[in-house]
Protein backbone atom coordinates (compact mmCIF):
# COMPACT_ATOMS: atom_id res chain seq x y z
CA UNK A 1 0.00 0.00 0.00
CA UNK A 2 1.14 3.54 -0.91
CA UNK A 3 1.90 6.36 1.51
CA UNK A 4 -1.24 8.28 -0.40
CA UNK A 5 -3.93 5.28 -0.05
CA UNK A 6 -2.62 4.72 4.19
CA UNK A 7 -3.34 8.17 4.49
CA UNK A 8 -7.26 7.73 2.33
CA UNK A 9 -7.89 4.82 4.20
CA UNK A 10 -6.97 6.58 7.58
CA UNK A 11 -9.36 9.24 6.85
CA UNK A 12 -12.52 7.51 5.69
CA UNK A 13 -11.88 5.06 8.79
CA UNK A 14 -11.76 8.87 11.02
CA UNK A 15 -14.40 10.20 9.54
CA UNK A 16 -16.58 6.81 9.96
CA UNK A 17 -15.05 6.88 13.83
CA UNK A 18 -17.08 10.61 13.63
CA UNK A 19 -20.15 9.23 12.76
CA UNK A 20 -20.42 6.26 15.23
CA UNK A 21 -19.90 8.26 17.99
CA UNK A 22 -22.85 10.88 16.89
CA UNK A 23 -24.40 7.64 17.37
CA UNK A 24 -23.83 6.13 20.43
CA UNK A 25 -27.10 6.96 21.61
CA UNK A 26 -29.22 5.29 19.58
CA UNK A 27 -27.82 1.17 20.16
CA UNK A 28 -24.86 1.50 22.38
CA UNK A 29 -23.76 -2.02 22.04
CA UNK A 30 -23.77 -2.37 18.11
CA UNK A 31 -22.24 1.35 17.67
CA UNK A 32 -19.46 0.20 20.53
CA UNK A 33 -19.06 -3.06 18.39
CA UNK A 34 -18.32 -0.38 15.01
CA UNK A 35 -15.92 1.63 17.17
CA UNK A 36 -13.67 -1.25 18.33
CA UNK A 37 -13.86 -2.82 14.16
CA UNK A 38 -12.69 0.70 13.18
CA UNK A 39 -10.15 0.88 16.08
CA UNK A 40 -8.37 -2.71 14.71
CA UNK A 41 -8.15 -1.39 11.19
CA UNK A 42 -6.55 1.65 12.21
CA UNK A 43 -4.16 0.04 13.88
CA UNK A 44 -3.51 -2.39 11.03
CA UNK A 45 -2.30 0.63 9.09
CA UNK A 46 -0.51 1.24 11.53
CA UNK A 47 1.39 -1.77 11.51
CA UNK A 48 1.80 -2.12 8.20
CA UNK A 49 -1.28 -5.39 7.95
CA UNK A 50 -4.15 -3.59 6.50
CA UNK A 51 -5.32 -4.96 3.44
CA UNK A 52 -3.90 -8.34 4.17
CA UNK A 53 -6.35 -11.55 4.89
CA UNK A 54 -5.92 -12.78 8.00
CA UNK A 55 -6.34 -16.51 7.04
CA UNK A 56 -3.93 -16.79 4.13
CA UNK A 57 -1.86 -13.53 4.54
CA UNK A 58 -2.12 -12.62 0.46
CA UNK A 59 -4.00 -8.68 -0.66
CA UNK A 60 -7.62 -8.49 -0.16
CA UNK A 61 -9.09 -7.59 -3.31
CA UNK A 62 -8.87 -3.68 -3.68
CA UNK A 63 -12.24 -2.86 -4.55
CA UNK A 64 -13.57 -4.85 -1.76
CA UNK A 65 -10.96 -2.63 0.37
CA UNK A 66 -12.16 0.32 -1.22
CA UNK A 67 -15.54 -0.52 -0.74
CA UNK A 68 -14.84 -1.26 3.03
CA UNK A 69 -12.13 -0.70 4.88
CA UNK A 70 -13.31 -3.11 7.72
CA UNK A 71 -12.79 -6.37 6.02
CA UNK A 72 -9.98 -8.35 6.87
CA UNK A 73 -10.53 -11.92 4.44
CA UNK A 74 -10.05 -12.34 0.75
CA UNK A 75 -12.64 -13.60 -1.31
CA UNK A 76 -11.65 -16.95 -1.37
CA UNK A 77 -12.06 -17.33 2.81
CA UNK A 78 -15.33 -15.99 2.84
CA UNK A 79 -18.51 -18.12 4.21
CA UNK A 80 -20.56 -19.53 2.01
CA UNK A 81 -23.35 -17.01 2.93
CA UNK A 82 -20.81 -14.21 2.50
CA UNK A 83 -19.87 -15.48 -0.74
CA UNK A 84 -23.33 -15.51 -1.86
CA UNK A 85 -24.15 -11.99 -0.50
CA UNK A 86 -20.99 -10.94 -2.63
CA UNK A 87 -22.47 -12.40 -5.70
CA UNK A 88 -25.64 -10.45 -5.11
CA UNK A 89 -24.01 -7.13 -4.99
CA UNK A 90 -21.79 -7.89 -7.83
CA UNK A 91 -25.53 -8.45 -10.04
CA UNK A 92 -26.88 -5.44 -8.70
CA UNK A 93 -24.04 -3.58 -9.60
CA UNK A 94 -24.04 -5.21 -12.94
CA UNK A 95 -27.76 -4.22 -13.12
CA UNK A 96 -26.73 -0.30 -12.28
CA UNK A 97 -24.12 -0.31 -14.29
CA UNK A 98 -26.08 -0.90 -17.37
CA UNK A 99 -29.17 1.06 -16.37
CA UNK A 100 -26.20 3.75 -16.58
CA UNK A 101 -25.52 3.17 -20.31
CA UNK A 102 -27.16 5.79 -22.95
CA UNK A 103 -29.59 4.34 -26.14
CA UNK A 104 -27.72 2.08 -28.40
CA UNK A 105 -27.97 4.06 -31.58
CA UNK A 106 -29.11 8.04 -32.08
CA UNK A 107 -29.83 9.52 -35.54
CA UNK A 108 -30.06 13.51 -34.81
CA UNK A 109 -29.22 16.54 -37.16
CA UNK A 110 -27.36 14.60 -39.99
CA UNK A 111 -25.10 12.79 -37.17
CA UNK A 112 -25.66 8.90 -36.50
CA UNK A 113 -24.07 7.25 -33.32
CA UNK A 114 -23.94 3.56 -32.50
CA UNK A 115 -21.70 1.96 -29.63
CA UNK A 116 -20.63 -1.34 -28.54
CA UNK A 117 -19.88 -1.26 -24.61
CA UNK A 118 -18.86 -5.13 -23.17
CA UNK A 119 -17.18 -6.03 -19.73
CA UNK A 120 -14.75 -8.41 -19.07
CA UNK A 121 -16.04 -9.45 -15.82
CA UNK A 122 -19.32 -8.43 -14.04
CA UNK A 123 -18.59 -4.90 -14.27
CA UNK A 124 -16.20 -2.62 -16.14
CA UNK A 125 -14.56 0.51 -15.92
CA UNK A 126 -15.00 1.66 -19.74
CA UNK A 127 -16.95 5.30 -19.75
CA UNK A 128 -19.27 5.61 -22.77
CA UNK A 129 -22.00 7.87 -22.93
CA UNK A 130 -24.43 9.52 -25.98
CA UNK A 131 -26.72 12.45 -25.28
CA UNK A 132 -28.94 14.69 -27.22
CA UNK A 133 -28.15 18.71 -25.94
CA UNK A 134 -29.37 21.65 -27.26
CA UNK A 135 -26.40 22.66 -28.89
CA UNK A 136 -25.73 18.95 -30.82
CA UNK A 137 -24.92 15.17 -29.97
CA UNK A 138 -22.70 15.07 -26.91
CA UNK A 139 -20.47 12.15 -26.62
CA UNK A 140 -18.21 10.64 -23.82
CA UNK A 141 -15.30 7.57 -24.17
CA UNK A 142 -13.15 6.48 -21.38
CA UNK A 143 -11.26 3.66 -19.44
CA UNK A 144 -10.95 4.20 -15.23
CA UNK A 145 -7.50 2.74 -14.25
CA UNK A 146 -8.27 -0.76 -12.36
CA UNK A 147 -10.28 -3.38 -12.58
CA UNK A 148 -13.81 -5.16 -11.43
CA UNK A 149 -15.89 -3.14 -8.55
CA UNK A 150 -13.31 -0.46 -7.39
CA UNK A 151 -13.09 0.55 -11.20
CA UNK A 152 -17.02 0.23 -11.79
CA UNK A 153 -17.54 2.38 -9.01
CA UNK A 154 -15.08 5.46 -10.29
CA UNK A 155 -16.86 4.97 -13.31
CA UNK A 156 -20.38 5.83 -11.70
CA UNK A 157 -18.61 8.85 -10.09
CA UNK A 158 -16.83 10.57 -13.35
CA UNK A 159 -20.05 9.69 -15.54
CA UNK A 160 -22.21 11.48 -12.45
CA UNK A 161 -19.34 14.16 -12.43
CA UNK A 162 -19.49 14.47 -16.54
CA UNK A 163 -23.69 14.29 -17.11
CA UNK A 164 -23.47 17.29 -14.46
CA UNK A 165 -21.61 19.21 -15.83
CA UNK A 166 -23.03 18.80 -19.08
CA UNK A 167 -26.42 19.48 -18.27
CA UNK A 168 -25.66 22.96 -17.35
CA UNK A 169 -24.56 23.69 -20.61
CA UNK A 170 -20.43 24.08 -19.33
CA UNK A 171 -18.36 24.44 -22.13
CA UNK A 172 -16.09 21.87 -23.25
CA UNK A 173 -12.70 23.24 -21.65
CA UNK A 174 -14.45 24.01 -18.31
CA UNK A 175 -16.09 20.74 -18.42
CA UNK A 176 -12.52 18.55 -18.52
CA UNK A 177 -11.20 20.80 -16.00
CA UNK A 178 -13.48 20.63 -13.40
CA UNK A 179 -14.35 17.43 -14.07
CA UNK A 180 -10.88 16.63 -13.28
CA UNK A 181 -10.67 18.55 -10.24
CA UNK A 182 -13.95 16.84 -8.47
CA UNK A 183 -12.10 13.46 -9.74
CA UNK A 184 -8.86 14.03 -8.46
CA UNK A 185 -10.30 15.59 -4.79
CA UNK A 186 -13.00 12.21 -4.94
CA UNK A 187 -10.38 9.09 -5.58
CA UNK A 188 -7.04 7.43 -3.57
CA UNK A 189 -4.07 9.12 -4.95
CA UNK A 190 -3.40 6.37 -7.91
CA UNK A 191 -6.53 6.38 -9.86
CA UNK A 192 -6.69 8.60 -12.84
CA UNK A 193 -8.94 7.84 -15.92
CA UNK A 194 -8.71 8.86 -19.61
CA UNK A 195 -11.31 10.41 -21.17
CA UNK A 196 -12.45 11.90 -24.59
CA UNK A 197 -15.39 14.71 -24.54
CA UNK A 198 -16.90 16.15 -27.43
CA UNK A 199 -19.50 17.80 -29.14
CA UNK A 200 -21.31 16.61 -32.58
CA UNK A 201 -22.88 20.01 -34.00
CA UNK A 202 -24.28 21.18 -37.12
CA UNK A 203 -22.54 21.40 -40.39
CA UNK A 204 -20.32 18.19 -39.34
CA UNK A 205 -18.00 20.51 -36.75
CA UNK A 206 -17.00 18.61 -33.98
CA UNK A 207 -15.40 19.60 -30.81
CA UNK A 208 -13.38 17.47 -29.18
CA UNK A 209 -11.24 17.03 -25.74
CA UNK A 210 -9.03 14.39 -24.95
CA UNK A 211 -7.20 13.42 -22.05
CA UNK A 212 -5.19 10.73 -22.37
CA UNK A 213 -7.42 7.97 -23.57
CA UNK A 214 -6.82 5.91 -27.36
CA UNK A 215 -5.81 8.32 -30.17
CA UNK A 216 -9.95 8.31 -32.24
CA UNK A 217 -9.38 7.57 -35.55
CA UNK A 218 -11.02 10.15 -37.80
CA UNK A 219 -11.88 8.13 -41.49
CA UNK A 220 -12.38 10.47 -44.34
CA UNK A 221 -12.50 9.25 -48.27
CA UNK A 222 -8.93 9.77 -48.27
CA UNK A 223 -7.77 7.31 -45.28
CA UNK A 224 -7.86 7.16 -41.89
CA UNK A 225 -6.32 9.57 -39.73
CA UNK A 226 -5.21 9.49 -36.10
CA UNK A 227 -6.07 12.25 -33.59
CA UNK A 228 -3.74 11.66 -30.74
CA UNK A 229 -4.59 12.85 -27.28
CA UNK A 230 -4.06 16.50 -26.52
CA UNK A 231 -3.76 16.55 -22.63
CA UNK A 232 -3.20 14.40 -19.36
CA UNK A 233 -5.42 11.64 -17.78
CA UNK A 234 -7.95 13.13 -15.44
CA UNK A 235 -7.22 12.96 -11.84
CA UNK A 236 -3.03 12.86 -12.09
CA UNK A 237 -2.55 16.60 -11.45
CA UNK A 238 -5.57 18.60 -10.16
CA UNK A 239 -4.75 22.31 -12.29
CA UNK A 240 -4.49 19.97 -15.74
CA UNK A 241 -5.47 22.71 -18.59
CA UNK A 242 -7.79 20.56 -21.95
CA UNK A 243 -7.89 22.69 -24.59
CA UNK A 244 -10.49 21.29 -27.66
CA UNK A 245 -9.57 20.29 -30.73
CA UNK A 246 -12.47 21.72 -34.23
CA UNK A 247 -13.00 19.27 -36.61
CA UNK A 248 -14.74 19.56 -39.94
CA UNK A 249 -16.03 16.42 -41.01
CA UNK A 250 -17.22 16.10 -44.69
CA UNK A 251 -20.11 13.91 -45.92
CA UNK A 252 -19.91 10.15 -45.83
CA UNK A 253 -16.75 10.83 -42.57
CA UNK A 254 -16.78 8.95 -39.54
CA UNK A 255 -15.19 9.08 -36.17
CA UNK A 256 -14.00 6.44 -34.02
CA UNK A 257 -13.72 6.07 -30.29
CA UNK A 258 -12.62 2.67 -28.53
CA UNK A 259 -10.83 1.67 -25.74
CA UNK A 260 -7.77 -0.39 -25.04
CA UNK A 261 -9.92 -3.68 -24.68
CA UNK A 262 -9.62 -3.24 -28.48
CA UNK A 263 -6.11 -1.84 -29.58
CA UNK A 264 -4.10 -4.24 -26.28
CA UNK A 265 -6.23 -7.14 -26.98
CA UNK A 266 -4.29 -10.27 -28.09
CA UNK A 267 -4.58 -13.88 -30.27
CA UNK A 268 -3.42 -17.31 -29.01
CA UNK A 269 0.11 -16.51 -30.44
CA UNK A 270 0.62 -13.60 -27.94
CA UNK A 271 0.57 -11.05 -30.97
CA UNK A 272 -1.57 -7.55 -30.05
CA UNK A 273 -4.26 -6.21 -32.20
CA UNK A 274 -2.66 -3.02 -32.09
CA UNK A 275 -3.56 0.23 -33.86
CA UNK A 276 -1.96 -0.05 -36.94
CA UNK A 277 -4.83 -3.36 -37.59
CA UNK A 278 -7.65 -1.11 -36.43
CA UNK A 279 -6.48 1.77 -38.77
CA UNK A 280 -6.41 -0.67 -41.85
CA UNK A 281 -10.38 -1.57 -40.77
CA UNK A 282 -11.21 1.84 -40.59
CA UNK A 283 -10.19 2.53 -43.98
CA UNK A 284 -12.50 0.62 -45.20
CA UNK A 285 -15.36 1.77 -43.94
CA UNK A 286 -15.57 5.57 -45.11
CA UNK A 287 -19.50 5.91 -45.87
CA UNK A 288 -20.59 3.44 -43.59
CA UNK A 289 -23.63 3.78 -41.09
CA UNK A 290 -22.22 4.31 -37.68
CA UNK A 291 -23.48 0.40 -36.18
CA UNK A 292 -21.95 -0.70 -39.36
CA UNK A 293 -18.74 0.80 -38.12
CA UNK A 294 -18.89 -0.98 -34.79
CA UNK A 295 -19.47 -4.43 -36.16
CA UNK A 296 -17.22 -4.21 -38.47
CA UNK A 297 -14.71 -3.04 -35.86
CA UNK A 298 -15.66 -5.97 -33.46
CA UNK A 299 -16.10 -8.62 -36.24
CA UNK A 300 -12.51 -8.04 -37.07
CA UNK A 301 -11.10 -8.08 -33.25
CA UNK A 302 -13.28 -11.63 -33.02
CA UNK A 303 -11.46 -12.79 -35.77
CA UNK A 304 -7.87 -11.41 -34.73
CA UNK A 305 -8.63 -12.71 -31.51
CA UNK A 306 -10.01 -16.04 -31.63
CA UNK A 307 -12.61 -18.21 -29.36
CA UNK A 308 -12.40 -17.66 -25.25
CA UNK A 309 -13.42 -14.45 -23.17
CA UNK A 310 -12.06 -11.28 -23.40
CA UNK A 311 -9.36 -10.34 -21.27
CA UNK A 312 -10.18 -6.35 -20.69
CA UNK A 313 -13.40 -4.20 -21.40
CA UNK A 314 -14.28 -3.52 -24.74
CA UNK A 315 -16.01 -0.51 -25.66
CA UNK A 316 -16.19 1.23 -29.53
CA UNK A 317 -18.21 4.26 -30.39
CA UNK A 318 -18.44 5.69 -33.71
CA UNK A 319 -19.95 9.04 -34.92
CA UNK A 320 -20.79 9.02 -39.27
CA UNK A 321 -21.55 12.62 -40.60
CA UNK A 322 -24.61 12.52 -43.19
CA UNK A 323 -24.43 8.77 -43.86
CA UNK A 324 -27.28 7.50 -45.57
CA UNK A 325 -28.67 3.80 -44.96
CA UNK A 326 -29.34 1.82 -48.34
CA UNK A 327 -31.36 -1.13 -45.99
CA UNK A 328 -28.54 -3.35 -47.13
CA UNK A 329 -25.81 -2.43 -44.72
CA UNK A 330 -24.23 -0.14 -46.81
CA UNK A 331 -24.53 3.96 -47.03
CA UNK A 332 -23.45 6.80 -49.08
CA UNK A 333 -23.04 10.83 -47.83
CA UNK A 334 -25.75 12.84 -48.74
Amino acid sequence: MTAGEAVFYREQLLERRSRAELARSSDVAEVQTLLEQIDAALHRIENGTFGICESCHESIETERLHADPLITLCVTHLTASEQRALEQDLELAARIQTALLPVRSLSTDGWQAAYHYQPAGVVSGDVCDLLHGDDGLFFVAGDVSGKGVSASILMSNLLAIVRTLQSINTPLPQLMERANRLFCESTLPSSYATLICGRALPEGVVELSNGGHCPPVRIRRLGPECLQASALPLGLFCSSRYEPARLQLEPGDILLLYSDGITEASNAAGEEYGLDRLMNVAGKLHGCAARAVVESVLADLKSFRGPGPAADDVTVLSLAWRCQDMGDGTVQGR
